[in-house]
């Protein structure tokens, strides 16, 4: 396969210094906008090619300009045979390709004032690039090329050890990752129970053809979206039909995730105890996962305030009048396409984190059996739409919202939907959220002096 080439004619740019007279709310003379709903030109774009390929894109007329391609390839998708591979693949991302080489990748897009960066969650893959818009033709060619003609040049891969090696002793130094994944190996039999980092007995044994074979098999067309902001949708959907139709087929179909309960402990000498109590919680999407967002804000997400305290927490309040010690805790909720945990998360000290461990659980319980309030209801919704218009606000946000979604789905929900989804909860779908907590099976991850600390089937 040769290198990518021939992008740069497709560069058109949309400086409002260009534009003329012209209103900024109006798009360009000769444009064609999409008549299949009234929008304005500024609406997020959504078109799914016959391949599978989904291209979503937002113009905003900014002098700066992120594209990034969304991959169904998360850890989830990954085999017993290829542990780790995601995480080798995350950092083979600036490795030489079959149009451009390592040297060449790094100075290129440096060159321009860009940046490219990777990152994955337990199912997708995400590639991004920023720059200026005057030089989206440069930086979209190396895009191109490394998610789409990778070499995985063998002495490139080995010299990647070291970082591998730095990447998990960085994880294992951070109680709160080690708890979740953890929290995810005792929850889940499969899948979701994979890591987000290589496992120790897999660090040099991963091969480039292992490399190559995932890619192969989850870098098809179906499985990607290919998402900008500050790009013109037409220049993007070319360049989605001309060189990302690179591969038909749904690839790797991957297991559905199994939830089983169970439970995970580390004992440490920190005088510190995390411990997270969780149930199966509802899959990303569903109006039963908006009840548990709900929920979530109800019983305390975190402090709202940098380095503030979160007075309005339920969990709060409710551990504060069993323990005097300090202590952390808040609702932890995390969704995927067939599944989800939602539960306490708890920081304590080892002495008294049973305490703290049942008060918060009591919390919730009092939720399940009718224990809320209208003004309770209201102040967790309110938490729960500005967080999510907040999170849009900046690039990264409005980049993650958009291609998710359009990976996931195929479309973009806008946030007038998304704020009306939240506001249609009632009462009674929040109660039976935490009553759903409350009977399921549960599953426990803990780290730290656990001498006091209780196991999950005496909660």
């Amino acid at each position: 396969m040769k290198g990518i080439r021939g992008i740069s004619h497709l560069s058109r740019r949309f400086y409002a210094a260009f534009r003329g007279d012209q209103p900024l709310n109006e798009p360009l003379s000769g444009l064609k906008v999409s008549t299949a709903a009234p929008h304005t030109y500024q609406d997020v774009h959504v078109t799914k090619l016959p391949s599978g390929l989904v291209i979503a894109s937002l113009e905003n007329y900014s002098p700066a300009s992120k594209i990034g391609v969304f991959v169904r390839a998360g850890s989830r998708y990954e085999t017993m045979d290829n542990q780790g591979v995601t995480h080798l693949l995350r950092l083979a991302s600036s490795l030489t390709t079959k149009g451009a080489s390592a040297f060449r990748i790094c100075r290129g897009i440096e060159a321009v004032g860009g940046s490219m960066s990777v990152t994955s969650s337990r199912e997708n893959m995400v590639y991004t690039v920023d720059c200026l818009r005057d030089h989206i033709d440069t930086v979209m060619e190396y895009l191109i090329n490394v998610t789409t003609a990778p070499e995985f040049r063998p002495w490139e891969v080995s010299d990647l050890t070291p970082r591998l090696k730095l990447d998990k002793a960085i994880a294992n130094q951070n109680t709160q990752i080690g708890v979740i994944e953890s929290l995810h190996a005792a929850a889940y039999k499969n899948a979701l129970s994979n890591s987000l980092y290589c496992p120790d007995y897999m660090i040099d044994r991963i091969s480039t053809d292992q490399l190559h074979s995932f890619v192969e098999n989850n870098f098809t067309s179906p499985r990607m979206a290919l998402v900008g902001l500050g790009v013109d949708h037409t220049v993007l959907k070319q360049v989605g039909e001309q060189f990302l139709n690179i591969r038909g087929g749904m690839g790797t179909a991957g297991s559905k995730a199994a939830y089983r309960g169970g439970e995970l402990r580390v004992q440490t000498q920190s005088g510190l105890v995390h411990a997270a109590v969780v149930s199966e919680g509802a899959a990303t999407g569903s109006a039963e996962a908006t009840a548990f967002s709900v929920l979530q804000h109800v019983l305390g997400a975190g402090p709202h305030v940098k380095r503030g305290s979160n007075t309005t927490s339920k969990l709060c309040q409710a551990v504060g009048k069993a323990s005097t010690h300090p202590y952390d805790v808040s609702a932890f909720n995390a969704s995927y396409t067939d599944s989800g945990l939602f539960g306490v998360y708890t920081i304590s000290q080892a002495a008294v984190i049973g305490d703290v461990i049942n008060a918060a659980l009591a919390q919730v319980k009092a939720i399940a059996q009718g224990s809320l309030t209208a003004e309770d209801l209201s102040r967790a919704k309110n938490q729960l739409k500005a967080q999510y218009l907040m999170s849009l606000e900046s690039s990264e946000g409005l980049l993650e919202a958009v291609g998710t979604q359009a990976l996931a789905e195929g479309t973009y929900h806008s946030p007038e939907a998304v704020t009306q989804k939240i506001d249609a909860v009632s009462s009674s779908d929040v109660v039976n959220a935490a009553k759903k907590f409350v009977s399921g099976k549960k599953s426990m991850a803990t780290s730290g002096n656990l001498i006091n600390t209780p196991f999950v089937d005496e909660i």
